[in-house]
């Protein structure tokens, strides 16, 4: 069994530089249907990918 993933952009977050710190970001999901959403996280040495589960 194959499972295929399309990936399309539905929203960006945070696009631009910071300076160094902690931030927290929210996504209100709340007109984003159920499913598996992936995020990335980079900078100039770290890219980072991971997902997220909206249920309701």
């Amino acid at each position: 069994m194959y499972r295929f993933i399309l990936l399309r952009e539905v929203a960006a977050l945070v696009n631009g530089v910071m300076q160094p710190g902690l931030y927290d970001v929210e996504w209100d999901a709340h007109n984003a249907p159920n499913g598996v959403y992936y995020y990335r996280l980079s900078t100039e040495t770290f890219v980072e990918t991971k997902k997220c589960v909206v249920l309701r």
